[in-house]
């Protein structure tokens, strides 16, 4: 998947549809980046907003992985939907 780079800041913008461990990789840098104090108020402004895209994005997809694992957990001889906070769902996965 080929970067697109930001005129203004120069970066390598992450696309929209990413994977969790890349935008998170690419929203360590832009903290970084508005930590250093570097930025113009324009260019602070910019990475927020990408910032605030990125972890929607990384939000929708931990959700949907939560919606896939609630789908696949076995109770007896069938399928149960269960959440992650479930005590039933540790318990049968340290069986």
């Amino acid at each position: 998947m080929k970067r697109k780079t930001d005129e203004r800041t120069g970066e390598s913008e992450v696309p929209e549809q990413t994977n969790v461990e890349a935008a998170l990789d690419r929203l360590e840098a832009i903290v970084g980046r508005l930590e250093a104090g570097e930025l113009t108020l324009e260019e602070s402004l910019s990475c927020f907003e990408e910032g605030v895209r990125l972890t929607r994005n990384c939000a929708e997809k931990l959700e949907a992985a939560e919606r896939r694992i609630e789908v696949l957990t076995r109770e007896g001889d069938g399928w149960a939907e269960r959440t992650l906070d479930d005590p039933a769902t540790a318990s049968d996965t340290e069986a």
